[in-house]
């Protein structure tokens, strides 16, 4: 749960912020997984991708699932929606810019 400062947007950035956790998603985009399998490539401990994966869930991107001593998590993706609306607003302002530069470019040549 975000702090009253943040927006859930501003946990997401944050959390997409960091190669590591970008990986874990990536691998999650592809399947559920344990917590054991997605540490499985990286060069470090159990304890580190768990708290690379807290990130993920305080943001939103990522449940766990519980059975007796195993983590299974999954992909949440809809906080990834809000995220690219954001970026699609941006895209349309440079994609307009760039379209202005162009015309600009072929009536100044």
């Amino acid at each position: 749960m975000p702090s009253p400062s943040e927006t859930q947007l501003d946990v997401v950035f944050t959390a997409l912020g960091d190669p590591t956790r970008r990986a874990l998603l990536a691998s999650l985009s592809r399947s559920e997984q344990t917590v054991s399998q997605l540490a499985e490539p990286f060069d470090m401990t159990l304890a580190a991708v768990s708290k690379h994966l807290k990130v993920l869930e305080r943001a939103g991107l990522v449940a766990r699932t519980i059975e007796g001593r195993v983590h299974t998590l999954r992909l949440e993706a809809e906080p990834l929606s809000e995220a690219n609306r954001w970026i699609a607003a941006y895209q349309r302002f440079w994609g307009a810019s760039l379209d202005s530069l162009g015309e600009f470019l072929k009536e100044d040549a």
